[in-house]
């Protein structure tokens, strides 16, 4: 199983004005791998960008990185 984690991580860290503040979490679900992203509540718009073209694009690349070994992975953005 490839790393999601760090991929995700990698891209969220260089878009946000917080980078210490992201954290990214996955769990094995029956679904395949689901990838959370928290980040500082003034990054949330820069993540999702405009009409949600940048988190679109980061679901992209995690599926295109598991399209490989065969596996699903989903990604959100952790709102608190």
């Amino acid at each position: 199983m490839a790393n999601y984690n760090e991929l995700v991580e990698f891209v969220a860290k260089h878009l946000v004005t917080q980078p210490d503040v992201v954290s990214v979490e996955s769990s094995d679900g029956e679904n395949g791998i689901k990838i959370m992203i928290r980040v500082a509540h003034e990054d949330v718009g820069r993540i999702i960008g405009k009409r949600g073209a940048t988190i679109n694009a980061i679901r992209l690349l995690a599926k295109a990185a598991a399209v490989k070994a065969g596996e699903r992975v989903d990604v959100d953005i952790v709102e608190e």
